[in-house]
């Protein structure tokens, strides 16, 4: 593939690479429609659309000084020339080739990673590749190999990170903005079987019965409760249905309106409902009605353990190799710093995952017990009553029906977040392979494993000293408010220790006291570290930047995207519609930092508030005779020509 001369600006990287598909530039939706995995490939972040190599744009290379000739059209290498289009063309000519090279060494990546890594190649200084200077032909060569032996190093615990957060990125969705799309699929799905019942004009017996068995199926449908291809369940609704709605009655059903037509649908739909959770509260229905809440909070918080326990001693055994030089020079090939960030991150989603669960459970929790109320008023309406009158028992079947829809979407929500918690698990597979329990056990022996929580109780009440500091401001639980609120930086590990071991996380204990430093909030895992980051703040922030573009996987670990703007991802780019998400740890030392919300700019001149309202029917009125006649009586004729509300 031939390049053109392009300035090394990351900002032709457009958010585009972040999380939406190269296909429809939108984001995805797997939680709605899972994309298809390579059968040979058991990593789930792996898109590509099958294994065709697509066919790169050919762009022909001019060297400097080179004339122009008819075969070799000239493309200007001044950034500040270079029209957006031809740059971004030029940026995914590169992405697609290292993604033919990947495909052609078996491994098919996505275009977001591929542009990540891309990112962080060109970042890291060790590559040695100057942002003030033109991209050459040799440079691109140089930046392709880079990001090929990256991408197939597929026993890196740094590429399994990377992927990690790429997945992350890309399917996490909140649960308010993941029910809207769901109830939206749902309306659209329905949307046929609706339109065959309203638009229907059924006179003879057979298309009546038909029409009958489409709005049985309408009923099933929507309330998702069992499958229409369960006779028992059908049967079931059937009769639930008829004792409401009878088949007599669809004479007058086709006489209503279209949008009539939708709210009786919707209505039987909900009492219906209501029936058969009646039902099988009682013991005599509810065939394919499924209520069971998975165990997905237990496994979770299981596996969170689980990993804090391997984080643990990770950290046990690299503060032991920090004063055993012979130690730290055996520990280098396994690339322990590396795993150590990856299971800390994997750590991080968990908590997210499992902060919304939790959520769940309580919107569970409370809806259940509201059920249950209105099962048991049901019951004392109706007790052994042969005949109950429809307004009695209708409204508290409608209550029952959005009570157990509002359980659904619980159940669904649920049910999401534990396959995204089942695909980011593939993403620890270098820990067994680099580091099974002989080797952990072998370089434990003499070290001492400590909780974060046992970490914290040691410097409890070790507390910095205000006196010692004139120009810096410390904050403290008893003289702050919102204490536990405030945003630390680097995800709430000690930035001292990270950059005087070279890369080891330790959490930052708020008891000792929080600096305050150009508005920005560090945390500290002991009294001496807060004391050594205090005498030279901008030293150690470089440093922590510094590390971060060798590794990476640390620039989304420890929220690092304010200094590193061209990794914002695809879930951070636009938060005009985004809901502000966070997580409480033990002792609130693990916070996420929130961004500013920032509106992108609208192409009208006002961005005013856009108000929605029900177009009402216009009145017209005609009135004719005012004029008189030949006749000394005036007849006055008036005529009522506004369109009904159901005809607008």
């Amino acid at each position: 593939m031939s390049l053109p001369e392009i300035p090394l600006f990351l900002k032709f990287f457009q958010p585009i690479f972040w999380g939406k598909d190269p296909q429809s530039g939108t984001p995805p939706h797997p939680h709605l429609a899972p994309p298809p995995l390579v059968q040979s490939l058991p990593s789930p972040w792996l898109r590509g659309g099958g294994c065709e190599r697509p066919t790169a744009p050919t762009v022909t290379v001019r060297a400097p000084g080179q004339r122009q000739t008819d075969t070799a059209p000239a493309v200007d290498s001044d950034p500040a020339r270079m029209p957006p289009t031809q740059a971004e063309s030029v940026i995914r000519s590169i992405i697609r080739e290292i993604g033919q090279e990947c495909a052609a060494h078996g491994e098919i990546v996505s275009e977001t990673l591929i542009a990540f890594m891309v990112k962080a190649v060109v970042l890291d200084p060790s590559n040695g590749f100057n942002m003030d200077r033109t991209l050459m032909k040799s440079d691109v060569q140089n930046l392709v190999k880079l990001c090929m032996t990256r991408l197939l190093d597929t026993k890196n615990p740094s590429l399994d990170t990377v992927k990690m957060q790429v997945y992350f990125d890309m399917n996490y969705t909140n649960r308010v903005e993941f029910l809207e799309e769901h109830h939206r699929v749902l309306e659209s799905r329905l949307g046929s079987v609706t339109r065959e019942i309203t638009d229907n004009r059924a006179c003879a017996k057979e298309e009546l019965e038909s029409l009958y068995r489409k709005i049985i199926s309408y009923v099933l449908l929507r309330s998702g409760l069992g499958s229409p291809t369960d006779i028992k369940t059908v049967r079931e609704v059937t009769a639930a249905l008829q004792s409401v709605f009878p088949q007599a009655e669809l004479g007058t059903f086709l006489t209503l309106s279209k949008k009539d037509k939708e709210r009786q649908l919707k209505e039987l739909t909900m009492i219906v409902t209501g029936i058969r959770l009646f039902n099988r509260d009682c013991g005599k229905g509810g065939e394919g009605i499924d209520d069971s809440i998975p165990a997905t909070m237990q496994h979770i918080d299981y596996q969170l353990e689980t990993a804090r326990s391997q984080i643990y001693r990770y950290t046990a055994i690299l503060e032991k190799a920090a004063n055993d030089p012979l130690m730290r020079a055996e520990l280098q090939p396994y690339m322990l710093k590396e795993a150590l960030y990856n299971i800390r991150q994997y750590e991080v989603f968990l908590q997210i995952i499992l902060s919304d669960i939790i959520t769940g459970a309580q919107e569970v929790e409370m809806m259940t017990k509201q059920l249950g109320a209105h099962l048991e008023q049901l019951k004392m309406t109706i007790k052994s009553k042969i005949a109950v009158p429809t307004s009695q028992v209708f409204p508290i079947f409608i209550a029952l029906s959005t009570l157990w829809t509002s359980l659904q979407n619980e159940t669904i929500v649920v049910g999401v977040l534990s396959n995204l918690f089942t695909h980011i698990q593939p993403f620890l597979g270098a820990h067994e392979l680099y580091f099974p329990e002989r080797v952990m056990q072998c370089h434990l022996n003499g070290a001492t494993v400590k909780t974060d929580v046992c970490r914290m109780k040691e410097h409890m009440e070790d507390r910095v000293n205000v006196a010692d500091f004139r120009k810096l401001e410390w904050l403290f639980p008893e003289t702050t408010a919102n204490f536990d609120k405030l945003l630390i930086q680097y995800r709430g590990f000690c930035a001292y220790t990270f950059a005087a071991t070279d890369g080891l996380l330790l959490p930052g204990n708020p008891a000792i006291g929080i600096l305050k430093y150009k508005e920005k909030y560090y945390t500290f895992n002991s009294k001496d570290a807060a004391y050594s980051f205090a005498e030279n703040p901008e030293h150690y922030i470089d440093i922590v930047r510094e590390k971060a573009k060798k590794n990476t996987e640390l620039i989304q670990l420890l929220e690092l995207h304010q200094q590193f703007e061209t990794f914002i991802p695809y879930s951070q780019a636009n938060l005009r519609q985004k809901v502000t998400h966070s997580v409480q740890t033990d002792l609130s030392h693990l916070r996420r930092e929130n961004c500013s919300q920032v509106y992108p700019p609208k192409d009208t001149s006002t961005q005013s508030m856009r108000e929605d309202s029900t177009g009402m029917p216009r009145p017209q009125i005609y009135l004719a005779g005012l004029r008189g006649g030949k006749s000394e009586i005036t007849d006055e004729v008036k005529v009522n020509l506004t369109r009904d509300v159901d005809e607008t």
